[in-house]
């Protein structure tokens, strides 16, 4: 059942918008679905789509969630010293220099925090960074996700250049060969499937992508399978990570993942509207007020320019949700200083009135707001700061 918009209004009249609040309930709502969908596989928590420290700990707190994945060392670093956990992964290549000296320095990191890597080539920017003699830094081997049925056809993100097991085993030997380097892990995210909705309404690509999903699924699973076995000739795997909120069922039946990764469902963005598999609870919205009412089925709001990153198109805008009935305007869109909205809504909004909005990607509002309000039983019991509200920028 959706909270209404008076429940949420109420929650926050001391506090003027744009601001944004988290549904404490739909967040917790969301924590068990994920794991209930891994079935006891382990949940390693996706920060890039939180980015809001008091949720990263109360979704770790959860039974089932089990470590941290990072999107930048330097962030990386920053819980370490925390102690937000003892199990980081960094899910994308450094080019960090300072990190990496950071990294080598403090021996609490070290053991916490493994980084990715898909070439010699990751490995000769950590001793250029370091020197030759650098402190052991574990590793962890990206394996390309994506599927490739044709010679010329690539579907999926444009991530590593390991794509094969031969090519696996192959740089799982430059690593354990090079001083300096533990090989740790063995990653792979198949974003056609994780970040891919199969119920978007429209039939023929709804058809097309679960058709698609089904067969890359097979593929990767085999080939996954053989990188792995491979890699563990070379080496002594502590973790092979596969996986994202949209495709936990998936990944999980592949027998060498040892966890899954997850974050996004947490959250409830609307890029995850349109899935089968799963049902997240919008648990992070944020409030634009009514500032002109430019004609009667027209009331347009105060900011909300928040776009996501990814193609353009309309799939990246935020999206009205309550009250219900509202819709963006396709020639403005959301705006940098001015949001029009319509529908049949609208004619009773007045100047002052608020309106609740979701953004398209999950973790990516926190970058607009200094703090989320976190609602609880119709009230706010608590304002936390998200990442911009304890000035940490990771880029």
């Amino acid at each position: 059942m959706t909270t209404s918009a008076t429940t949420y209004d109420t929650a926050t009249k001391d506090v003027d918008p744009p601001l944004a609040v988290v549904d404490l309930a739909a967040f917790d709502a969301n924590a068990a679905d994920l794991v209930e969908r891994a079935a006891g596989l382990p949940i390693r928590l996706v920060s890039k789509s939180v980015r809001c420290r008091y949720l990263i700990e109360r979704a770790l707190a959860t039974p089932g969630f089990a470590g941290l994945m990072c999107y930048s060392l330097a962030e990386a670093l920053w819980h370490a010293g925390l102690g937000t956990s003892d199990d980081i992964l960094v899910a994308y290549p450094t080019a960090d220099f300072g990190a990496l000296r950071a990294l080598a320095a403090d021996e609490r990191a070290r053991a916490a925090i493994t980084i990715v890597v898909d070439s010699a080539e990751h490995l000769d920017l950590v001793d250029a960074a370091l020197g030759h003699d650098h402190p052991e830094i574990r590793v962890c081997l990206e394996l390309d996700a994506s599927w490739r049925p044709l010679p010329f056809l690539h579907v999926g993100t444009r991530r590593s250049p390991v794509f094969t097991a031969k090519q696996a085993a192959a740089l799982a030997r430059k690593i354990v060969a090079r001083q300096g380097f533990r090989l740790a892990g063995v990653m792979a995210y198949e974003g056609q499937i994780a970040g891919l909705g199969d119920a978007t309404g429209s039939r023929l690509n709804d058809l097309a992508v679960r058709w698609m999903q089904r067969r890359s699924s097979a593929e990767l699973s085999r080939r996954r399978t053989a990188a792995v076995h491979a890699v563990r000739e070379v080496a002594d795997l502590e973790f092979v990570n596969g996986g994202g909120s949209g495709s936990i069922e998936l990944t999980r039946a592949d027998r060498v993942v040892t966890e899954v990764a997850a974050g996004s469902g947490l959250i409830g963005s609307t890029l995850f509207d349109g899935y089968t598999r799963f049902h997240p609870k919008p648990a992070v919205l944020f409030a634009l007020p009514v500032v002109h009412k430019p004609a009667r089925h027209i009331a347009t709001l105060y900011s909300g320019g928040f776009v996501a990153s990814g193609p353009a198109s309309a799939s990246r805008l935020p999206s009205p949700h309550l009250p219900a009935g509202l819709r963006l305007l396709p020639f403005e869109g959301a705006g940098e200083v001015q949001t029009p909205v319509t529908g049949k809504a609208a004619r009773d909004l007045r100047v002052g009135d608020r309106v609740w909005m979701r953004h398209a990607k999950a973790g990516e509002l926190a970058e607009r707001f200094d703090a989320y309000h976190i609602v609880v039983d119709g009230r706010v019991e608590r304002t936390v700061p998200t990442y911009r509200g304890e000035r940490q920028n990771f880029g």
